[in-house]
């Protein structure tokens, strides 16, 4: 709240009240958001520690089973993995279209960004189908178990952003780019990011390292 004054007609002078908590609000409320997200990302980031973890012990617990080498064909990983680094680039030219307030042209990015994601989930899937059709389903040995819990914490988070993206692209078309739904847009950047950060990891510590030992 601030005070002013002005020259009456009079000669005297007037005090009049200029409100700005609004914009306070607003802005505490920005702050808040973005903090609280981070907050979530950080809780999740234990969960995937956890998981990490529980990997590391049992991943080479086979069971008499199939291992990593006879169960991952690392081409189609591999273009997965390509499929989701390059949409966390394209969310990148969405959030630099929608700094330069080009909604159109950031709407085409996050619709490129959620056919990418849709792309790594339908290979996730496909994986997921052939391992299960093998017996190679997560009773069969405590490496199995493991990695679908691991791999399949990881696809359940893509497949809950490619949703957020869906919603949020929905939410900018019918109010355009208000203060909420940029804040919205920087959110789901981050979680977008942090997957494709958790993805690389699971790359090289699951599916890379399983088949190279």
């Amino acid at each position: 709240m601030a005070t002013h004054t002005a020259n009456a007609p009079d000669g005297d002078y007037e005090f009049y009240v200029v409100e700005d908590g609004h914009h306070d609000g607003e802005h505490h409320h920005e702050t808040g958001t973005m903090l609280g997200f981070w907050i979530y990302l950080m809780s999740d980031c234990l969960i995937f520690g956890i998981l990490f973890a529980i990997h590391a012990v049992v991943g080479t617990n086979y069971a008499a089973g199939p291992s990593p080498a006879d169960l991952f064909e690392i081409d189609k990983i591999l273009l997965a993995t390509a499929f989701l680094l390059l949409s966390s680039i394209t969310y990148g030219f969405a959030v630099i279209n929608m700094q330069q307030k080009n909604q159109s042209a950031m709407m085409k990015w996050l619709a490129v960004t959620g056919l990418f994601g849709l792309g790594f989930l339908g290979l996730e899937l496909l994986e997921f189908s052939h391992l299960w059709h093998i017996g190679a389903g997560p009773g069969a040995s405590a490496f199995l178990s493991s990695f679908w819990i691991l791999v399949g914490t990881h696809g359940l988070h893509v497949t809950a952003g490619s949703i957020w993206l869906v919603v949020l692209m929905v939410q900018v078309s019918m109010h355009g780019l208000t203060e909420a739904n940029v804040r919205r847009v920087l959110c789901l950047s981050l979680f977008w990011h942090f997957l494709d950060l958790i993805w690389i990891g699971v790359f090289s510590f699951v599916y890379l390292t399983g088949v190279l030992l």
